[in-house]
Formats: C-alpha cells, sequence, structure tokens
C-alpha cells in the first residue's frame, strides 16, 4: 500500500509539471509574443524576448518528456483494476508525444529565420516575417493532431478513475466527458476554420480540464487510499 501512495504521489507530481509546463508554453508565452494579424510586431516581440521564446521551447519539451512517464506511473496504479484499459490509456498517452515534439521544430525554424545566418540575406523583411507565421501555422497543425490523442487517452483513464476505489468517481466522469469535448473540439477546428471564434469552444474542453486538475491534486495531495480486504 505504500508504494503504491508514493507512486500516486509521484504520479501526481508529474502531472502537476505538465500542466505548468504546459500553460507556460502553449498558453502564456505564446500570448506574449504571437500576434496573428501582425507579422511585423510578433518578428519583433520574439526578437526583443528571445530568452523567453527559447525558455517556452525547453518547457515544452519537457512537458512532452513528462508526458512520456505519467501514463506508465499511471498502469502501476491502475493496472488491477481493468489491465487492457490501463494498457489502453498508456498506449493513446505515449503515441502523441512523437508527434507533438516533432511539431516542435518549428519554433526551432523560427529561431533559425530570425538569426544571422548569411544565407537570410536572400530574404527581405516580409518574407522571413511570413516564413515565421508559416512557421507557427504548421506547427499548430501538428499540436491540433496531437490533440486527438490528448483526447482519446482521458476515456480509458477516466474509465479506471471511475471503477477505481481509490479516487472521487466525479473526476472520472469528467475526464471522460472531457475525451468526448476534446474530440469534438478537433474535429470542429478541422471542419471550420473559424471554430475557435464560436461560443462553444470556450467551454467545450473544460470537463477535461476540470478532470485533469483535479486528478492531477488529488493524486498529489491526497494520494490514494487503498480497499483494506483483509487483515495480514
Amino acid at each position: 500500500m505504500e508504494a503504491n501512495k508514493k507512486t500516486a504521489h509521484l504520479a501526481g507530481l508529474l502531472y502537476f509539471l505538465i500542466v505548468i509546463t504546459g500553460i507556460f508554453s502553449l498558453m502564456y508565452v505564446p500570448s506574449q509574443l504571437i500576434v496573428w494579424d501582425n507579422p511585423a510586431e510578433t518578428v519583433e516581440n520574439i526578437k526583443s524576448m528571445e530568452s523567453l521564446f527559447r525558455l517556452e521551447i525547453l518547457s515544452e519539451l519537457l512537458c512532452y518528456l513528462f508526458f512520456v512517464l505519467l501514463p506508465l506511473l499511471l498502469y502501476t496504479l491502475f493496472k488491477n483494476i481493468n489491465k487492457n484499459y490501463a494498457t489502453l490509456m498508456v498506449v493513446l498517452a505515449i503515441v502523441s508525444v512523437p508527434i507533438s515534439m516533432g511539431s516542435v521544430v518549428n519554433k526551432f525554424d523560427v529561431l533559425s529565420l530570425l538569426g544571422d545566418a548569411g544565407y537570410l540575406n536572400a530574404l527581405d523583411a516580409s518574407q522571413i516575417q511570413a516564413e515565421v507565421m508559416l512557421a507557427f501555422k504548421s506547427y499548430y497543425k501538428g499540436i491540433l493532431v496531437s490533440q486527438i490523442f490528448w483526447g482519446l487517452w482521458l476515456f480509458p483513464f477516466g474509465y479506471l478513475v471511475f471503477k477505481s476505489r481509490f479516487l472521487p468517481k466525479i473526476l472520472g466522469l469528467f475526464l471522460m466527458i472531457g475525451s468526448v469535448g476534446y474530440f469534438f473540439d478537433f474535429a470542429g477546428r478541422v471542419l471550420y476554420p473559424d471554430f475557435g471564434s464560436f461560443w462553444i469552444a470556450d467551454y467545450i474542453t473544460i470537463p477535461a480540464s476540470i478532470g485533469e486538475l483535479g486528478t492531477c491534486l488529488w493524486l498529489l495531495i491526497m494520494g490514494i487510499k487503498m480497499p483494506v480486504t483483509a487483515k495480514e
């Protein structure tokens, strides 16, 4: 039991690190640097805050590295609940990692475009700005593909949380509902270029956020309480 509690706390810590690095690299820094309707301002922001942009890249890569380890720890907690669902959870989570990391290469391309290599002299300022924005577009397309698996892994994870006797069932429900929300968000963004401007886009992934943050904090703070089946 003690080993499982330690594993639960470690899983909660990894989950918390994923949340922090993810918010920083996927939400905070882009909001400070990228101005989609003003490429010139975007380029100037990155040049003036290059250290922040590089920190974002490092933070994002660490986020995905943590995301390799997290499902493996969760597997040890849930394999006795349902081994097939636990295995599916691990596979769906880890599949997203190479896609996500591959997308980050586009950010390194941005750094190259804004560097001082001699071959860049063949491009004028407007061409470099266009290439930078195209690199960001390619990056977010890759992240959109990753989102399929960010959503899919939550369903078996949520099922396992719901069926376990050591985590609140409500968190499992939020995770499963959030999985469906992620899928519809992905489908909406593929089918409708302006989906982000629809009111539902601001709410459709909230159940996933509640489920993930709730599970993260529960594991980190409370750990797990294994049911007592028999006296030794």
